[in-house]
């Protein structure tokens, strides 16, 4: 198989427009679209409508065609869709976070071809948050010949390892499928490299279109979050000496195992599982999948403590799943947010009876070779399982992943408080079809009661009406997820020994409480908290508004993001990110974070999803009073500074829920942390106030590899040592010229009227970022950005040009360049 990037030459139609723009994908259409106030997406998506549009490429056949049959590959489009080659329907999609593989068809070498993609996802809200349209994650060719391994033909397991973590002997049992007439005589080869060193070479016959081998790998080395060593796998179809095919796959050595006495363990080893949530979207790129988005954000959670990732409430990108894999986090892939009950009054649910089972046989398909990838969860809060018609359904969603792959444990993440309200809600006749946002039994309502209620959802996880309403469901898979339902885990454990726990969800600042019983309560493996990274759609479930503000969880237009991410969309970490390094002991330095100065004394409308305002700076130019300074630390107790005069000491640690408060009179200067344990020294971490400021440029990297990488650059009020003004805001205007091109701008504010694909945005405390994508051919780009204020500056990055496509881990092929 030849597998080659599809993603040039694209030229992309709204309704009507018969131009068209050309476009690279991937694209999301939705992100370009005007907002509106009222319909549309309504707050679940941002205020975004819905559209229809039409993709087209015309594609000249090479020589080959004769020999060979051509697919075309989509990793995701979102919306009901259709493809059209030369007038011909040759197939569609209306799952938009599957994977799918079409003919072209029959094909005259050196023919042109029109390929046409029809995207209909006007039918809107259909999701909970903000989805994107179109074709949004890439676009592959595979050329096949007549003879060849299977599309979905090589399945990869560690069958035992032999040996500590880093000097083991393991065994690996890899089974390839092929497809195509083939003598006696055909033979499929696997070789196993580490480091670019061929380690070990096993061949076998071919019996029933099936090859099985048992590769035995000396001295492996095991992959986990901690060492994520991967191995470079290469199987290849012989016949007489002559290579017919071959596939690459990366891959990891590893081994799973879980029970209610030992808890997780990989390859042997306990682990306990310090995890977020991520969505799919990308900030100000929209749902648009880029590698290098993907493994900034993976990079980033990873650096801050976190080795855990929960897809919400979909399988992850291919992306983003190699980057787990490369840098190391353990990941519990998720199927779907809805079943047979509909949520939104667009979404999947009368479709999901008839299209689970492909939606998760693709997911499996795509996981099971990966080592990040340890757990499936077939499901997010769906009220439907706490009656009988859904525990069946879990049951047989359950049975199918372990059919397909029984190397990986299932769960299924259950809001106790949801469950209880599904269990006692009245039945009725037109379930299916009816719209269940404004009826008691649904994800937004649990919401809803919580954000009034306080701490509803974890208090009602301990009654007895919660347990009799998800015991069921839990007797279906193999761990069972709790969403903010910490407060029964012991009761839980005593009740079913046997039972393995999970915290699918939970909000940051229960975390000091919820680590406690991870850490001592047997058979609990971990939490997720909600959410890793900021995200569009679900307007204010964790923003804070002040004074007359709009307050609730679902906030009014212009409201665009949901603002409960330890990470802003722009990638900048909150305090909830001290928080969680203070609770999981992994730094020796206090935490130092400020609540909002140029809101003080205003009444803060808060929401449970969000536990603080601070931000991580002593910057507030122009704003006087006292302010609210928050210092998380996991020491006995911390001293807090202000330019050399002490402000007394703090209890800290667990007695204080990692935190120490203080308040002061802002002054500019400099504000010092010290940590203390037993009346030693232990740490200390300082901000300082910034000089006069202006607008500075400071890039995350400074060269491009082609057109389908990105550099991050951050715009910033800011003086010559770099510290940022957040108390100055400016409206500023970016432009990219040279070997490049300017992806979006965008800032963390969660409401705006502005654009989000303009290129002059407002900062949000300081703060913008660009992100300016490469291009085929090689030499400078210069980002230059004029303010209304603080001046202009330039800065120039190195473009490499158009490099030979790197094969994505887990994925197939021979070669790879971009068409």
């Amino acid at each position: 198989m030849t597998k080659t990037l599809f993603t040039d030459d694209w030229t992309f139609h709204r309704e009507g427009d018969v131009e068209g723009v050309p476009v690279r994908l991937p694209h999301d259409a939705m992100i370009g679209e005007p907002r509106v106030a009222q319909g549309g997406t309504d707050n679940h998506g941002g205020f975004f409508p819905g559209g229809v549009y039409v993709y087209r490429k015309r594609w000249t056949a090479p020589q080959d065609v004769v020999e060979r049959e051509y697919f075309v590959e989509f990793e995701g489009v979102f919306g009901e869709c259709h493809v059209v080659v030369d007038g011909v329907r040759v197939g569609g999609s209306t799952s938009p976070y599957r994977a799918f593989r079409l003919p072209l068809g029959v094909l005259t070498p050196g023919s042109a071809s029109l390929i046409e993609v029809h995207v209909d996802n006007s039918a809107v809200p259909n999701s909970r948050w903000y989805t994107g349209s179109g074709i949004y994650r890439p676009v592959w060719l595979d050329s096949v010949g007549a003879a060849a391994i299977a599309q979905d033909g090589i399945s990869i397991v560690t069958t035992s390892v032999d040996g500590g973590p880093r000097h083991s002997d393991a065994s690996v049992d890899v089974s390839v499928r092929v497809r195509g007439a083939l003598p006696p005589t055909a033979q499929v080869v696997t070789e196993f490299s580490f480091d670019g060193q061929l380690v070990a070479r096993r061949k076998s016959g071919v019996q029933g279109g099936i090859a099985a081998l048992d590769v035995p790998v000396p001295s492996a080395h095991l992959w986990s979050a901690d060492r994520p060593a991967l191995y470079d796998v290469r199987v290849s179809l012989v016949v007489d000496g002559v290579e017919l095919d071959s596939r690459s796959v990366r891959s990891g050595i590893r081994t799973i195992g879980v029970d209610a006495r030992n808890g997780l363990r990989v390859n042997g080893r306990h682990v306990l599982l310090r995890g977020t949530a991520v969505h799919h979207d990308n900030g100000p790129l929209g749902a648009a999948t880029f590698a290098a988005a993907e493994r900034r954000r993976a990079r980033l959670l990873k650096e801050a403590g976190y080795n855990a990732i929960r897809s919400a409430h979909n399988p992850l990108s291919r992306a983003f799943l190699d980057a787990c894999d490369e840098i190391g986090l353990y990941v519990m892939d998720e199927l779907s947010d809805v079943w047979f009950g509909r949520k939104t009054p667009h979404d999947g649910a009368p479709l999901f009876r008839g299209e689970w089972r492909a939606d998760a046989a693709a997911m499996i398909q795509e996981d099971r070779n990966r080592p990040s990838v340890i757990m499936y969860s077939i499901g997010n809060e769906i009220a439907e399982a706490a009656v009988d018609a859904g525990v069946d359904l879990a049951e047989e969603i359950t049975s199918f992943f372990t059919e397909l792959d029984p190397t990986r444990p299932t769960t299924i993440a259950v809001n106790p408080l949801l469950a209880m309200m599904s269990a006692r809600a009245k039945p009725s006749d037109d379930h299916e079809e009816k719209p269940l946002e404004r009826t008691p039994a649904t994800s937004t309502a649990a919401n809803m009661l919580t954000a009034k209620l306080g701490r509803m959802m974890v208090l009602a996880s301990t009654l007895p009406a919660a347990d009799k309403a998800t015991r069921a469901v839990f007797d279906r898979v193999d761990i069972a997820g709790y969403n903010y339902g910490f407060a029964s885990y012991a009761r839980a454990r005593r009740r079913y020994p046997d039972r393995v726990i999970v915290g699918t969800e939970s909000m940051h600042g229960d975390l000091p409480a919820i680590w406690k019983r991870v850490t001592s309560v047997a058979g609990v493996i971990g939490d997720f908290s909600w959410t890793g990274w900021d995200y569009l759609g679900e307007v204010g479930l964790g923003y804070w508004t002040y004074g007359s503000e709009p307050g609730g969880i679902a906030k009014p237009f212009p409201g665009v993001l949901a603002g409960c991410g330890a990470f802003d969309i722009t990638g900048s970490a909150g305090a909830t990110v001290l928080l969680a390094q203070a609770v999981w002991g992994i730094t020796a330095k206090p935490g130092i974070a400020v609540r909002s100065l140029d809101r003080a004394g205003q009444r803060a409308n808060k929401t449970p999803w969000l536990a603080t305002d601070a931000v991580q700076s002593w910057s507030w130019r122009g704003h006087s009073g006292v302010a609210e300074v928050e210092v998380y630390s996991g020491d006995d107790h911390v001293e807090l500074l202000i330019n050399g005069r002490s402000l007394g000491r703090r209890t800290a640690g667990p007695k204080r829920g990692y935190l120490a408060r203080f308040r002061v009179p802002y002054e500019p200067g400099e504000l010092v942390a010290i940590g203390y344990r037993r009346g030693v020294e232990s740490g200390r971490s300082s901000l300082r106030s910034a000089a006069p400021a202006r607008v500075r440029l400071r890039a995350e990297t400074d060269e491009l590899h082609g057109p389908d990488d990105l550099a991050y650059v951050w715009v910033e009020l800011a003086d010559d040592d770099g510290i940022v003004e957040v108390g100055a805001e400016d409206r500023v205007t970016v432009s990219v010229s040279g070997a490049g091109t300017l992806a979006a701008v965008g800032s963390a504010t969660p409401s705006t009227s502005e654009s989000l694909v303009a290129s002059t945005r407002t900062t949000y405390r300081g703060r913008a970022i660009a992100i300016v994508r490469g291009a085929n051919e090689s030499g400078d780009v210069v980002i230059t950005v004029t303010s209304e204020r603080h001046g202009e500056t330039a800065m120039t990055i190195h473009s490499l040009g158009a490099e030979p496509t790197a094969a994505p881990v887990g994925a197939t092929n021979t070669e790879e360049t971009s068409l």
